[in-house]
């Protein structure tokens, strides 16, 4: 395996970095090693918080503390003031990148002290949770992120990785598709989603490349019928981050887009199931096969192995496992279960069919969002959906959707008369609340405490 300064050198294209100077990639890259490497003489490297905002820096920047050896965190420049708070208090940073425009990027440079000689500071720390408010650290190592790579070249037969990226790059759905390309030596397109929405893309061969997508994003794409015939050109077209709900795949199947949804998280260091385009196509619905660097099993709440086509919750075996989170590492490094449930059919595919806890149980029955969501973003009378579960001293707790109607005159009767033919009477939600839009972060992912909230503040206060 090669460390993250052989890569670097061994970069030997000048194209590889579409839409930036490749050359001044390498020559930031080597310089902040450089700078890195002489303060890290005493000992032990500096800890690092990296918040670059633009691309070409902040990919330098990661490379330069890998080859370094110093641990770093990627941050969201965006952060609001108490997240911010939250992360200075967790990780106490020697040096921050990207924040104040410091000249050298480096702060307190000639205050730096060694730390305590035996302190042991993991890799790489990539920012996962921030859609619930808490911000944590999953701890991964250049080998994780290797090994998630090779589990991607093997299970769709590549040598090289190119990709088109629009995702943000502190994030492991950015940072991933850089680690493809960079590790195979393939080309990295980056653009911002907003320059590809209003059509500024810049011109590669769509093809020859791998593009991932969050589902909000796809259904925006899919309005514009020009962006809608540039995405069915790509390779593949990767869709996660968040459940995709029935009408979207149908309308992606559609226009023939080479689509593959995955299943993966921080955790994995990305996907550890793919669905290959060529079974989306021919109308296969799941999150696919388990990729070779990775194993799943399915378990009950006794973890008992569970068979075929029976649901339980997931448990992940992968070499792409993160060893915990900042600063605890895992005791258990084997294996990881997670809040997701599912089930494996006869294929080995990964079916997906909720989050144990957004499990609502009202009158008795055990109810998964995701269902309720499918069948009322089929009416095609709403634009977003989220159903959540309110405290009620009758049912234990009353089904709510919060929904933006596609038209401003579409009541909740139209859809409830709508699902009285696809959903149990139990499945239908009692509250009903419409929102201009739903609080989702950039990867699509919505945040559930803030729409408690929101319902709570509705059944308080109704608008009659």
């Amino acid at each position: 395996m090669e460390r993250p300064l052989d890569c670097l050198n061994n970069l030997n294209r000048d194209d590889w970095l579409i839409g930036y100077n490749s050359r001044q990639f390498n020559q930031i890259a080597q310089e902040l090693y450089l700078e890195l490497t002489q303060l890290s003489a005493c000992g032990t490297p500096p800890k690092i918080i990296l918040a670059e905002r633009e691309p070409l820096r902040f990919l330098a920047s990661f490379i330069a503390a890998c080859a370094a050896n110093c641990p770093i965190f990627l941050c969201n420049p965006d952060w609001g003031t108490q997240e911010w708070q939250q992360v200075f208090d967790l990780v106490k940073p020697d040096i921050i990148w990207g924040i104040g425009n410091q000249k050298s990027g480096i702060k307190n440079e000639n205050n730096y002290q060694c730390p305590m000689p035996n302190a042991l500071f993991p890799k790489i720390m990539i920012p996962t949770g921030g859609s619930s408010g808490q911000i944590k650290f999953a701890i991964h190592t250049w080998e994780t992120l290797t090994a998630s790579v090779q589990g991607f070249t093997e299970y769709f037969q590549l040598k090289q990785v190119n990709s088109f990226c629009i995702l943000p790059l502190y994030h492991v759905s950015g940072l991933m598709q850089f680690m493809r390309s960079f590790l195979t030596a393939g080309q990295l397109c980056i653009q911002p989603f907003k320059a590809v929405e209003s059509g500024q893309i810049l011109n590669i061969k769509q093809s020859e490349f791998f593009i991932s997508l969050v589902p909000t994003q796809l259904q925006r794409l899919l309005l514009n019928l020009e962006l809608t015939e540039w995405l069915s050109q790509f390779n593949t077209v990767l869709l996660g981050g968040a459940p995709a709900w029935n009408e979207l795949l149908e309308k992606a199947r559609f226009h023939c887009i080479r689509l593959a949804p995955t299943y993966g998280m921080t955790e994995t260091a990305s996907q550890i199931a793919t669905l290959k385009p060529d079974d989306f196509l021919n109308g296969k619905i799941s999150s696919g096969q388990i990729l070779p660097h990775a194993k799943i099993t399915i378990r009950n709440q006794q973890g008992e192995i569970l068979n075929s086509n029976q649901i339980g919750n997931i448990t992940i075996y992968a070499q792409s496992l993160a060893l915990g989170y900042y600063p605890i590492i895992r005791e258990n490094q084997t294996d990881f279960q997670v809040d997701d449930l599912g089930f494996l059919d006869k294929q080995g595919h990964l079916n997906i069919v909720g989050r144990n806890s957004d499990k609502i149980i009202t009158g008795g029955e055990n109810i998964y969002p995701a269902e309720i969501e499918s069948a009322i973003q089929a009416t095609q009378m709403v634009t977003d959906i989220c159903i959540i579960g309110i405290p009620d001293k009758h049912w234990g707790q009353a089904l709510t959707a919060i929904y933006i109607p596609k038209q401003s005159d579409t009541s909740a009767l139209k859809i409830q008369t709508l699902l009285k033919d696809k959903l149990s009477k139990f499945k239908i939600p009692k509250y009903w609340i419409s929102q201009q839009n739903l609080p989702r972060n950039s990867q699509g992912k919505i945040n559930r405490q803030q729409l408690q909230q929101i319902a709570t503040e509705f059944l308080q206060n109704p608008i009659t």
